[in-house]
């Protein structure tokens, strides 16, 4: 794999960011994941609200690599995961029928169906489903993630789904407050994916 082009911009996004905000001190994964997260959010509170492990990010970025299944709860998070395919079975059919039949929500019933394909070991990015994040917490002695990038947004169950997470002793990024969405989640996920993610002074 060729080393990812970075355009001026985003150069110039990140030297405002560390500018504004000294990450030098944080270890390299976790500060890739941080910055990446900082910038597409435009929102420094990351910097204090994450809740990351660096040997998980590490053994999740060497997963990766090898090429470790990445599942998402919905395509917007899908769409943000740049040079990966991802599993995302939110428009499967058999996720409205399977959340019938066990009275889940659709997209907890998607993660499980998404799951099953993915088999042991993948890498599970949730950006807007709250059930979704509970149904992978409930499924995880099968699913056996490799990380769980649990960043779902919102008022109902958010905050709260990230902190089972957490007690899970699940490998895990997430965060304590309700913020969150897709596209940070697809930015933590990204940091760990692109090739210059470790190399001092690249914007990653």
């Amino acid at each position: 794999m060729t080393a990812r082009s970075v355009h001026p911009i985003e150069a110039e996004s990140y030297r405002i960011l560390r500018s504004q905000l000294d990450t030098s001190g944080l270890p390299p994964y976790t500060r890739a994941v941080t910055e990446r997260v900082i910038h597409a959010s435009a929102d420094f509170d990351y910097a204090s609200d994450l809740v990351t492990d660096e040997a998980a990010l590490r053994q999740a970025a060497a997963a990766l690599a090898a090429g470790a299944p990445i599942v998402a709860d919905v395509e917007m998070v899908a769409a943000g995961i740049t040079r990966r395919d991802t599993l995302c079975a939110i428009k499967d059919p058999a996720a409205p029928r399977l959340a019938a039949d066990l009275g889940i929500t659709r997209s907890a019933a998607a993660l499980r169906l998404a799951a099953e394909r993915a088999g042991p070991g993948a890498v599970y990015v949730v950006g807007c489903a709250p059930t979704a994040l509970f149904e992978l917490i409930a499924i995880a002695a099968e699913a056996r993630p490799a990380l769980v990038v649990g960043l779902p947004v919102g008022f109902v169950g958010a905050a709260e789904s990230k902190a089972a997470l957490r007690e899970s002793g699940l490998p895990a990024v997430s965060n304590v407050s309700g913020k969150g969405g897709s596209a940070v989640a697809a930015a933590a996920l990204n940091a760990l994916i692109y090739e210059d993610l470790v190399k001092e002074g690249n914007p990653r």
